[in-house]
Order: structure tokens, then C-alpha cells, then sequence
């Protein structure tokens, strides 16, 4: 695994790389590339798990929630936060 120092050093001599090329191909792929890197999750999800989301928000917005316990009972471990009923309904099916 690299340091914060080689990983610094490798970025400043892409920056000295980068602000001296004159390739315009090269110069439009790695456009594309940081577009592709920067995409919005939103679009990359299913349309399954954008429902499923989109339920928790509404569950959550009409006070509709659970217990961090009443996930806990099905899956150990997690973290101490509300469950949406929806999202407990999700857990259940999965488990």
C-alpha cells in the first residue's frame, strides 16, 4: 500500500504530465474518464433499489419507522440508527 507521500508525489506529477500535454485526444479521453468516475449514483442504481429508497424517504417523512433493535433481531451487528418499515420489510426478505 503506498504512503500519503507517494500517493501526493504521484498526483503532483500528474498535474506536471497533465498541464503539458498537448494531445487533444488524449487530453478528450481523460475527460471521459473523470466524467465516467464522477457519474451520479443515482443513475447507476436499479430501478428496484431507486422504489425501494424512494419508499424509505416517504416511510421516513410520515414518521413510519422502527427501532435500530427491530432490524438487530434479524441481522447482528449494524449500526444504532431507525429503520423505515419499508426498509425492515426489505431486511426481512432478504434474510
Amino acid at each position: 500500500m503506498k504512503s500519503d507521500a507517494q500517493i501526493l508525489d504521484k498526483k503532483i506529477e500528474l498535474i506536471q504530465w497533465l498541464s503539458s500535454l498537448e494531445d487533444n485526444a488524449i487530453i478528450e479521453k481523460l475527460v471521459q474518464f473523470r466524467k465516467s468516475e464522477t457519474k451520479d449514483w443515482w443513475r447507476t442504481i436499479s430501478t428496484h433499489e431507486k422504489a425501494s429508497i424512494l419508499k424509505g424517504i416517504e416511510d421516513a417523512n410520515k414518521k413510519k419507522i422502527k427501532p435500530h433493535s427491530s432490524a438487530k433481531k434479524l441481522y447482528k451487528g449494524g449500526y444504532k440508527i431507525f429503520w423505515t418499515e419499508h426498509a425492515l420489510s426489505e431486511l426481512e426478505e432478504t434474510f
